[in-house]
């Protein structure tokens, strides 16, 4: 069986977890890894290659971006132009259906696939939202994220002037209302104040209450442990008071990646284009025989 050949672009927090999902797949092989400095290579990457460009990499099937959200359509509108699929975990989600369009027109031109926004939120949760939806057509539905460590605000702190290290805590108040706590180890010659109010002033913290504080050691604290609780209240037909509810309770990084290669298998089988995850139908993300899954599954 030929396998998909898949480049991890970063090597941060999912990138591993991306490194150990491809390895774990029966029908991908990892191509490369792309990351800033290539020669600081971990253990793990030494029997792989490492280097700073994907042009230098052979046969790449599928470029998994394991990069900070507000870089991905730079990096995906490179590697589509190239004619190699792309799937990132983008997760601003007032800015999908811009980066869907985006990446749409560029993926057609060069005949390739781009799945955005591909973690668990937005992504899987997506799909259980749009399922949800189409059980109680009438409704609310609401979405509480945490307790846990949120990986796109984290690195959205990490991005601010001044920060050292950061943690981001997504609590939930309930009814999809959330308290951010952040909690920084700030660069010397800089007030924490300024930088504080800086994070306020952010996109990803602006909409929430936000509570920055100053800690020494950000890492005493870390804890990638992550969930949602998604509850749909409303009418099936004309029937009242239908009630479900998603729950789980995962390892952030580590179930972003798993997606990510997941959609990644399932881009091979759509035509050229952007896609999120709720356009893609879910057995096209599963490895195996379409009648088995069937048999299995249904």
């Amino acid at each position: 069986m030929k396998k998909f050949r898949a480049a991890i672009v970063g090597y941060g927090n999912i990138g591993k977890y991306v490194l150990e999902a491809i390895e774990a797949a029966p029908d991908f092989e990892c191509a490369g890894v792309i990351r800033r400095n290539p020669v600081d290579i971990p253990e793990e990457l030494k029997k792989y290659t490492v280097t700073d460009s994907i042009t230098k990499l052979e046969n790449v099937d599928v470029a998994v971006l394991a990069t900070p959200t507000r870089s991905v359509e730079t990096f995906a509108k490179e590697i589509l132009a190239m004619g190699i699929n792309t799937v990132d975990s983008y997760d601003i989600h007032g800015g999908i259906v811009d980066l869907r369009r985006s990446l749409d027109a560029v993926a057609k031109t060069h005949k390739a696939v781009a799945v955005v926004s591909a973690g668990w939120d937005p992504g899987s949760d997506s799909v259980v939202r749009t399922l949800l939806e189409a059980m109680v057509p009438k409704g609310v539905t609401y979405t509480n994220f945490g307790p846990g460590m949120s990986m796109g605000h984290t690195v959205a702190v990490k991005a601010i002037k001044g920060v050292k290290a950061a943690l981001s805590m997504t609590i939930p108040l309930g009814t999809g209302i959330h308290r951010r706590m952040v909690y920084i180890e700030v660069e010397e010659g800089y007030n924490f104040k300024e930088v504080a109010a800086a994070i306020k002033a952010d996109d990803y913290f602006a909409h929430d209450e936000t509570h920055v504080m100053q800690v020494e050691c950000v890492d005493n604290l870390l804890d990638m442990g992550h969930g949602v609780n998604l509850v749909r209240k409303g009418v099936s037909g004309k029937t009242q008071n239908q009630l479900i509810e998603f729950d789980m309770k995962i390892n952030n990084p580590a179930l972003t990646a798993q997606v990510l290669i997941a959609v990644a298998r399932a881009s091979f089988r759509q035509q050229p284009g952007a896609y999120t995850m709720i356009e893609l139908p879910v057995i096209d993300m599963v490895y195996g025989e379409k009648e088995d899954l069937i048999k299995r599954l249904v």
